[in-house]
């Protein structure tokens, strides 16, 4: 009995903890178009060819694990300074074929893109975002993309 009530404790005081934060635990409903369109902002910050605009899409804490470069990005200004680079190809994506996933503030969109740099060059990659619902908005987490082994 002891147990079970200090269990209960510390999960009263941790669930109020989570609502001091400001944080709620209901799951923010999001479709697969929706997910799709969070590509689509992203991309469309790549053409404003500014660097802290494509950082925006991501998370304070996220991860990018860029096609070129060899050195993971884990913050908002690791993240900048790929995109000072990566930008100065003025890259434009589509996507090719993609798969979602979606859970509890969370989502997951998969699959295989083509860029087009400097308007002639293409590279088609695999890809991965990972979202999560932060302060209201859809945030990359994690974003990885790698060039086709062929």
């Amino acid at each position: 009995m002891k147990r079970i009530l200090v269990a209960l404790t510390g999960l009263v005081l941790s669930t109020n903890v989570y609502s001091m934060a400001g944080k709620s635990n209901a799951c923010v409903d999001v479709t697969v178009s929706e997910v799709s369109q969070l590509f689509e902002r992203w991309n469309g910050s790549l053409q404003t060819l500014k660097p802290k605009e494509v950082v925006k899409n991501y998370a304070k804490d996220a991860v990018l694990l860029p096609t070129v470069s060899n050195t993971p990005r884990t913050n908002h200004k690791l993240i900048e300074d790929y995109f000072e680079m990566f930008l100065k190809k003025r890259p434009a994506g589509v996507i090719d074929e993609r798969t979602v996933r979606i859970g509890c503030n969370t989502a997951s969109d998969v699959g295989i893109y083509t860029f087009t740099l400097n308007g002639t060059d293409k590279v088609r990659a695999r890809y991965s975002f990972n979202y999560e619902h932060i302060n209201g908005e859809w945030l990359i987490t994690h974003h990885h993309s790698s060039a086709m082994p062929e």
